[in-house]
């Protein structure tokens, strides 16, 4: 299998795992946002909210406030605060968010391991 074969079949299903999130407002720019959010989380640290809204590279600020709000709705990040400080929002995935990237870490493998 050639690597570009590998990378092919892998976003072949990882359409078929973003499909089942089932909500048809999970588009890909969402899905961009859960993504930087989810680094975040793995390093230790959290976004808050004005420092997605300013990740200008995946959307405008008035673009990311709505995918925000996709995500939060769709169950996939949740506001949380730290401390006594209730002006900062923290943004954290949720669990259906991890399961969500179980989902792509099996399609990744498959992709590879597939003859």
């Amino acid at each position: 299998m050639t690597s570009s074969s590998a990378y092919l079949r892998f976003l072949n299903l990882t359409h078929a795992v973003n499909d089942q999130l089932g909500n048809a407002d999970v588009d890909l720019l969402a899905l961009r946002l859960l993504e930087a959010i989810a680094i975040a989380d793995a390093k230790g640290t959290h976004l808050t909210v004005t420092e997605a809204m300013s990740l200008r590279e995946i959307a405008s600020p008035a673009t990311m406030h709505r995918k925000l709000n996709t995500l939060l709705d769709a169950g996939l990040i949740l506001q949380t605060y730290e401390g006594k400080n209730r002006r900062t929002k923290y943004l954290v995935p949720t669990a259906s968010a991890a399961k969500h990237f179980e989902q792509l870490g099996k399609a990744m493998l498959s992709a590879l391991h597939t003859n």
